[in-house]
């Protein structure tokens, strides 16, 4: 009586190389994106500045946190600068994405708002420059961008917004506020765009916190809610120092359980009474 092998050992035979297969494919695909992970970080690190100014009666300090246990790298950054009238240019954004690209666009954006600032003393100027500037290198990408200007000596704060969430401010005699100020589209979305210009005076010692979307913004908080308790967070910490206050406020971005890389830029003003914020 003859008996047919049965097909088991061969089957057991292909599904084992089929396994082999995948796993060194999927392997190659890890060591791909680790790779991709890691050069996305080194430009991140590289793109944002090395050193914040100092500046008497004023702290600065900021943070900044890749997302998802580090998976998600580049995108979001922050920059302050000096500018050649002696006023403080401050600057916080996020461009769309979490990659090689969103690194590498992020350190155009920021070295082209840098370069413009020095001849362009109105933020909606610099922000309508910058705009313009980015849509000609011809890029798909965005970025929501806040650009500041402080004269350290009057407290005279100008500011402009381009899509870009708003921020938290609290001073020492109990006063706390979320900014309402207008604003234009994001960064490199169309071109010719006005922004408008809000300004305002630091008028007591305090805190002015500029945050990315990750601080405020997770899958059961609502932007308003992430502000909101982003401002009584700052408000009950209002003399705390820059560097304590950029801490608190990216330990409160941990909780919102967005999956998106976050930055933080305090700064921290022991100014003279100039007027009435």
């Amino acid at each position: 009586m003859n008996r047919r092998r049965t097909p088991r050992s061969a089957s057991a035979e292909d599904l084992l190389s089929t396994l082999q297969h995948l796993t060194a494919r999927a392997r190659q695909e890890v060591e791909l994106h680790q790779a991709r992970v890691e050069l996305a970080g080194a430009l991140q690190r590289k793109m944002l500045p090395a050193a914040l100014p100092s500046l008497p009666g004023l702290q600065i300090a900021a943070r900044y946190a890749p997302a998802r246990d580090g998976l998600d790298i580049g995108g979001d950054w922050y920059d302050a600068f000096l500018l050649p009238d002696g006023s403080l240019g401050l600057v916080i954004g996020d461009v769309q994405g979490h990659d090689v690209e969103a690194a590498a666009f992020m350190g155009q954006i920021r070295i082209a708002m840098r370069a413009i600032a020095l001849s362009a003393s109105d933020p909606g100027e610099v922000m309508g420059r910058t705009n313009d500037l980015i849509l000609s290198v011809d890029s798909s990408l965005f970025a929501t961008c806040s650009f500041l200007r402080l004269d350290p000596l009057t407290g005279d704060l100008q500011s402009a917004r381009a899509g870009h969430v708003a921020s938290v401010w609290a001073t020492s005699d109990g006063r706390s506020g979320i900014t309402a100020d207008a604003g234009g589209l994001p960064l490199g979305i169309d071109a010719h765009q006005h922004y408008p210009v809000t300004r305002r005076t630091l008028a007591a010692d305090g805190s002015f916190v500029l945050v990315t979307d990750g601080v405020v913004e997770g899958p059961s908080l609502s932007i308003g809610d992430g502000l909101e308790r982003v401002r009584r967070l700052v408000s009950s910490h209002a003399g705390a120092t820059a560097e304590e206050l950029a801490d608190r406020v990216l330990r409160a971005g941990a909780l919102t359980g967005h999956e998106d890389d976050v930055a933080v830029l305090v700064l921290r003003h022991e100014l003279r009474p100039t007027g009435a914020r």
